[in-house]
Parts: structure tokens; C-alpha cells; sequence
């Protein structure tokens, strides 16, 4: 394990910490969105039928956008150029970036998730911890999606702007507003290499079907080839993104 990794991490978790207003928001701006949504929905077995979908969406949504906005502050604020000019290595800095953007994302997925089980009363089958180690491997892959993104872009305004081109492509065509079946043959073959179809099918499988993680052992690894790949390509590029 690199041995920098953690101080890094440390420092972020420190930093974000102490932001209060940004704290708040990590914690009431999900609450709202599935708030907002659950009422939306007066039959209760449809949002049971959606929620899952919802909890993986929302999670990836999330961690993106913590993770982009953030490392971008970092670039901004020249943190990142300080510490690529340093002897740390870079698996150091990749790996702080990921442990300590990792620990808000977390933060976030659990508060999502207990607010839907017990507060919007959302059913489910599988096992509990089976359900948030599936969703771990989401927002790490999220986490390291957000860190490889920000470095394409200036400012928060263009951050945003990867929102409608990553994310909303994979809302439409993951399996979450219709089955990917019915969709025309060469979206279900884009469908295919999207991870929040991988997501979605896996989280689904577990909470309505009460499958545990070795049925969803396809879905699980793919998720975790993606994380594996995006870890890849943040470091291949964090000497650009410190520029």
C-alpha cells in the first residue's frame, strides 16, 4: 500500500469536513430527490419495482458529481499540481483522492439508502449487507469516473456539462425507464457497455429477487472491471489534469 495514500486521503476528508454548507447539502440534497420522487409515485409496488434502479442511479449521480467538482477545486486551487511536483508517487495521489472522495460518496449512498428502506418504506428480499457491497463497487467506479472526467475540463460550468453527456445517456438506455429488451438492436448493444446497466439488472436481481452476489457475479464483475479500468485511465491522466 502506498503510504501516502491515507495522509491524502485525510486531508480531503479533513478539508470537506469543515465545508458546513457543503456538508449539508451532501446530506438533505438526496434526501429531497428521493423524497420528491417517492411521492411521485402513488402505487407502492411500482416504486418498489423502480427503487432499485433509483438507489444505483442516484449513487453514480452523486459520486460523479462530489468527485468531479472537488477534484476540480484541487486543480483549481494548484493542491494537485504541489503534490504531483512532490516525491509522492502517483498511485499515491490516485489512491487519496479515491479513499477520501470515496468516504462522502459512502456517506451519501448510506443516507440515500436507510431514507428509502425505512423513512419511504421501499421492500427488498436480499440480504442487507450483500445490497451495500453491490453499491460500493457502484460509487468506487463512480468515484474514479468523476476523478478521470474533471480532468477534461476548466471550471465547474464544464463539469457539469459531462452530466448530460455520461450520465443521462446511461439513465435512458440502462434499463431503468424500460427493459433494454424492448429497446432497438444497436441501443441494446450501447446498452451493453454502460455500468449502470450492470448496475441497475444487479441491484434489481438482489433486492426483488432475493439473488445473492455470486448470481449476480457477471453484473458485479463488470462493475468492478470498470472500476479497475477508470482507476487506470485517472492515473494515466493526472499529470495532465495537474497542468
Amino acid at each position: 500500500m502506498p503510504r501516502f495514500a491515507f495522509p491524502i486521503a485525510g486531508r480531503i476528508i479533513l478539508q470537506l469536513g469543515r465545508d458546513h454548507r457543503t456538508m449539508a447539502l451532501i446530506v438533505l440534497a438526496p434526501i429531497l430527490v428521493m423524497t420528491l420522487i417517492g411521492l411521485s409515485f402513488p402505487d407502492k409496488s411500482q416504486f418498489n419495482y423502480i427503487a432499485p434502479a433509483l438507489l444505483a442511479t442516484i449513487a453514480l449521480f452523486f459520486s460523479f458529481l462530489i468527485t468531479g467538482v472537488t477534484f476540480l477545486r484541487e486543480r483549481s486551487q494548484g493542491t494537485l499540481e504541489r503534490l504531483m511536483a512532490s516525491p509522492v508517487s502517483r498511485l499515491d495521489v490516485v489512491l487519496g483522492y479515491l479513499f477520501g472522495l470515496f468516504v462522502f460518496a459512502l456517506l451519501q449512498t448510506l443516507i440515500i439508502f436507510f431514507f428509502t428502506i425505512y423513512v419511504l418504506n421501499v421492500t427488498y428480499r436480499g440480504d442487507l449487507w450483500q445490497i451495500l457491497v453491490f453499491q460500493l463497487v457502484v460509487i468506487m467506479g463512480s468515484v474514479n469516473l468523476g476523478i478521470f472526467t474533471s480532468t477534461f475540463a476548466r471550471n465547474e460550468f464544464q463539469v457539469i456539462q459531462f452530466i448530460p453527456i455520461i450520465i443521462l445517456p446511461q439513465v435512458f438506455l440502462g434499463g431503468i425507464l424500460w427493459p433494454v429488451e424492448q429497446m432497438p438492436k444497436y441501443l441494446q448493444y450501447l446498452s451493453d457497455i454502460l455500468p449502470l446497466t450492470y448496475a441497475v439488472k444487479g441491484l434489481r436481481d438482489i433486492m426483488l429477487s432475493g439473488k445473492g452476489l455470486l448470481d449476480v457475479g457477471v453484473d458485479l464483475g463488470v462493475l468492478v472491471g470498470f472500476t479497475i479500468l477508470t482507476s487506470i485511465l485517472a492515473a494515466t491522466t493526472l499529470r495532465r489534469g495537474a497542468n
